[in-house]
């Protein structure tokens, strides 16, 4: 018997596969598919959503971090793993005997490679980040040449990827930024070809690069937010149907939920929640949920938002505290304790969205996703 959470996530598989099968009919069979799931997975899970992808036949995982990759790892996943972030110099031997795929641009790593890998006389992969823009991490077009022979210098470093990651291609409809971007890409790619450098894996294309632009595919695009059904932002949305593109067909695939902790009838007059902020008009059937600011529900909704109990919305009344927070119920018939609250997501013909959470809370969806707390069980259903 499953045990009832007082708190949960639902992770949709049908609804992943679904995203997936519209990124894959993008790109086409030839290019390979790596998902990001770094962040927790976006929030959703970092060890179900790889574990689901193995299991859907997605190429490469993406993390941020040598502590994310071992995590994947050490549950029996054994689809490639891409480090995007930076792992430091002490950490690079467990990097390497994992078998991690290293980002590269920094010479002081390149040395510590080459003597881990010369001591244990082992490969490592590494895939070399180039600057075009974004000015984060990466090498200049003028490094590009000399760090590549630094590189060769050591027998057991193996150039296996170029990439590059776009600045501003979601956030305008104006894509010339992004169109200087690739064409500084291309620069260096056809740079390497004059010097008969070839790179099997190239990659520049996340989700709204995906969407948008087949140009910028190369030999491999990195999924994030769009796989689990979340568009990058509504000038993405607006791009496709400005360039004549028809929009994919994302679902959101996760459902946050709780339970019903406690119910309470309050008079007219009475104040709810620390602060005083919110005092009721009239007398009042309250529910007290399970949740708070520690969990990721953001404490800006105080007074804002609202759930989902029996398809009805149920305001959010006084202060998200951080384990708690109190709705009013008094519109919504049969309510009981320990009944099932929606979040964030659907029940019945209503659904509260990450991009309506992220309005009120003056944010992105993707930070509405990423903060749900790790330690909320994730379901995968």
């Amino acid at each position: 018997m499953r045990k009832k959470f007082l708190q949960w996530i639902e992770i949709n598989s049908s609804a992943f596969k679904h995203n997936l099968n519209q990124f894959r009919n993008l790109i086409g069979a030839t290019k390979k598919l790596l998902i990001v799931v770094k962040a927790n997975a976006y929030g959703h899970g970092i060890i179900e959503i790889s574990r689901l992808a193995e299991n859907c036949g997605v190429d490469w995982l993406g993390v941020n971090s040598l502590e994310e990759a071992l995590i994947i790892k050490r549950n029996g996943i054994s689809l490639p793993i891409l480090i995007l972030g930076y792992v430091g110099l002490v950490d690079l031997p467990e990097a390497v005997e994992n078998e991690f795929r290293l980002t590269v641009y920094n010479k002081e790593t390149i040395e510590k490679l080459g003597e881990i890998t010369s001591k244990i006389k082992k490969k490592a992969y590494l895939h070399i980040k180039v600057e075009t823009g974004t000015h984060r991490q990466g090498i200049n077009k003028e490094e590009l040449i000399p760090f590549i022979k630094f590189i060769k210098k050591y027998p057991y470093l193996s150039i296996e990827g170029l990439s590059t990651h776009f600045a501003n291609i979601e956030d305008t409809t104006d894509h010339s930024y992004a169109q200087k971007q690739l064409n500084m890409f291309n620069f260096c790619i056809e740079l390497l070809k004059r010097k008969g450098i070839f790179i099997p894996v190239k990659h520049t294309a996340c989700t709204a690069a995906t969407i948008l632009f087949p140009e910028t595919y190369f030999d491999m695009v990195r999924v994030g937010i769009g796989i689990y059904g979340l568009w990058p932002s509504k000038e993405t949305y607006l791009s496709c149907l400005l360039r004549g593109r028809q929009p994919v067909s994302l679902k959101p695939i996760l459902t946050w939920k709780t339970r019903i902790a406690q119910i309470k009838n309050v008079p007219e007059g009475s104040f709810i929640g620390y602060g005083c902020t919110y005092k009721t008009t009239r007398p009042t059937k309250l529910a007290v949920l399970p949740i708070g600011y520690y969990d990721g529900y953001d404490r800006k909704l105080s007074n804002f938002s609202y759930v989902l109990i029996k398809g009805k919305r149920a305001p959010v009344r006084g202060r998200v505290a951080m384990n708690m927070i109190t709705v009013d119920i008094t519109d919504i018939p049969g309510v009981k304790l320990e009944d099932e609250v929606v979040l964030l997501g659907e029940q019945g013909n209503e659904i509260i969205s990450a991009e309506y959470l992220a309005s009120l809370c003056g944010t992105i969806n993707y930070e509405i996703v990423t903060r749900i707390n790790p330690l909320i069980p994730r379901i995968v259903i």
